[in-house]
């Protein structure tokens, strides 16, 4: 297998202004990141904020940078000397975008142990999956789906619980009325029934110990190779599985978007709007490791659908950067109010996790008056890979050229190099390259070939370095961004008795980009039917909402190989040809 790699991107980078050469930060872990940073920017940032969390009706909160390093290192304090963590052990955060977020996810960094983010919209399958794979000894989880615990607890290694509340650090009266909003109006706050502790009394328990024991000893002995983040995604087999990022892996991506988006960002200066889920690994490492690292000011959205929900945030602060998904832009560029006043600071904004329509871009650029570019990027890849220029011509329909520091090759199945223009497999190599799958050497080797990684998506370059997706993972369903696998939706679907076979495939979608389709055929020794609608009720029991099937689809059969294996290339053809007939 040869190295060759196109070297073509590096003339790119000289024509735009970026360094050819991957900077280094100065620091050995994200802990010490995090502390270093927060020291610097309280007195040289500009807004003086880290974080404010912003909900519909304008109510926020806010936490400096002296604040999120004090109550980063009580957390700290807590999952080690109260809790009794050892280092390395793992801690599950599942959050949306709040105050609590950044506090405990770098908590868990000073503590010396490991971060597994977990999405809030999981189920109690895929929570009870994630932690039991992970080893997950603690949960910090938000307070609106303590409902859950029950049922995850008693199927479990969880020992202690941590409650954190969408409101967390929002000033009295503010947090006071959105919690009521939250429990008499809206009703998502149930009763909570399961042994747990509060966030803000795990903080001042474990403040009480840094007297004893500073927080600086639990992270002095971690090092870059040291495993930082198991971050889920999902697999061939079905079940999701954990992408081992190492501190080294994310400290290099840091410094790979900064060399990327240099030419618009100053430091102590910018105000990045993130409405993406930090949970998410594009928001985790762009929007709060980035953003910290330079002395920005996260603006957090909770939920931002429906896109209205952005309104109070974009009116109410000088936002200069903004991060999303195609959906998230076009849903901004349908409100009257955003396409009325444009956000008036704002230098340029970055698409990821799906393809940015070229209407979508150009709209995009001719209501803000700024550049808006898409990067290419994997959760086993920290994420970023690629990124399109600022400056320069907007190549749109492009995912940019390989960040620095970053080699990329483009092969044909044999694993050999395809020259410029021909399609080939997206291999990646790399300091921000996963160090494997956790716990599953199977599923590592499947994908790591003498230090490459092969992303299973299909790729042109051209003669400047220029990349292009021609196929995504044959299988993979991108939903706004977020990656559905068919076998993990079709493994629920078959375990109702009376449906025989199913297949899953993604569709377009105007609003999603893509939707699930599944395919059922009935059970012929099972009296019950085969109904759509009971398809769907017990989807939503098992699965996150966005991997719920649109549509349900009962079929006499599906297509399948001479050897018996489903088809879905078979089924996603019949859509695309009733898609050209209409």
């Amino acid at each position: 297998m040869s190295d060759t790699i196109h070297p073509s991107w590096h003339a790119t980078y000289q024509q735009v202004g970026i360094a050819p050469v991957l900077a280094q930060l100065p620091y050995r872990n994200l802990a010490e990141l995090t502390h270093e940073c927060c020291k610097k920017w309280q007195s040289e940032s500009k807004a003086k904020a880290a974080f404010s969390c912003v909900v519909p009706n304008g109510m926020n909160g806010r936490l400096s940078f002296a604040e999120v390093d004090e109550l980063s290192d009580a957390f700290a304090g807590y999952l080690r000397a109260v809790v009794g963590l050892r280092p390395g052990d793992r801690v599950a955060v599942q959050l949306p975008n709040s105050l609590g977020y950044p506090v405990a996810a770098l908590g868990v960094f000073k503590a010396g142990c490991v971060l597994v983010n977990t999405n809030p919209l999981y189920t109690e399958t895929e929570m009870i999956h994630q932690f039991n794979n992970s080893g997950s000894q603690v949960l910090v989880l938000v307070d609106m789906f303590a409902d859950k615990l029950p049922a995850v607890l008693a199927k479990t290694g969880i020992k202690q619980v941590v409650l954190a509340s969408v409101p967390e650090f929002f000033p009295a009266v503010p947090g006071a009325i959105v919690k009521g909003v939250q429990k008499y109006w809206n009703r998502v706050l149930p009763a909570v029934t399961s042994p747990h502790i509060r966030l803000k009394d795990a903080l001042a328990a474990g403040r009480a110990t840094l007297a004893k024991t500073p927080a600086k000893q639990y992270w002095q002995a971690v090092g870059r190779d040291d495993l930082a983040l198991l971050q889920y995604t999902g697999g061939t087999t079905g079940v999701s599985k954990g992408a081992m990022l190492t501190h080294g892996n994310l400290l290099n991506n840091i410094c790979q978007t900064h060399a990327m988006g240099a030419s618009h960002m100053k430091p102590g200066e910018e105000c990045v709007l993130t409405a993406l889920p930090l949970y998410h690994i594009f928001a985790f490492t762009a929007n709060l490791l980035g953003y910290m690292t330079i002395g920005g000011h996260n603006v957090l959205i909770p939920n931002p659908r429906p896109v209205q929900n952005l309104q109070r945030a974009v009116e109410n602060y000088p936002i200069t950067w903004m991060t999303g998904v195609n959906t998230l832009f076009n849903g901004l560029l349908n409100e009257e109010w955003f396409v009325a006043y444009p956000p008036k600071t704002l230098k340029a904004s970055i698409s990821g996790g799906t393809s940015l329509h070229t209407a979508v871009a150009q709209r995009w650029r001719d209501v803000t008056k700024t550049p808006i570019a898409e990067g290419y990027g994997l959760t086993e890849t920290s994420p970023v890979v690629s990124f399109n220029p600022l400056t320069g011509t907007p190549r749109d329909g492009s995912i940019g050229i390989p960040a620095p520091g970053t080699d990329v090759r483009l092969t044909n199945d044999d694993g050999h190099d395809v020259p410029p223009g021909t399609p080939g497999e997206i291999w990646v190599r790399g300091p921000q390259v996963m160090r494997g799958y956790w716990q599953t050497d199977e599923e590592t080797a499947k994908v790591m070939h003498d230090g490459w990684f092969a992303t299973g998506d299909i790729a042109v370059m051209d003669e400047a370095g220029f990349m292009r997706i021609v196929d995504r993972k044959k299988d993979m369903i991108l939903v706004s961004g977020f990656n559905v696998y068919p076998n993990e939706v079709e493994d629920v679907i078959a375990d109702m008795d009376h449906v025989l076979e199913v297949a899953v495939i993604g569709v377009p979608d105007a609003k999603t980009g893509e939707a699930v389709r599944a395919y059922v055929v009935q059970n012929p020794d099972h009296s019950k039917e085969v109904m759509p609608a009971d398809v769907l009720e017990h989807c939503r029991k098992h699965l996150a909402a966005y991997k719920v099937p649109k549509l349900v689809v009962v079929r006499d059969e599906l297509p399948k190989s001479p050897i018996g294996k489903v088809l879905r290339k078979d089924l996603r053809k019949a859509v695309a040809d009733e898609m050209n007939r209409a």
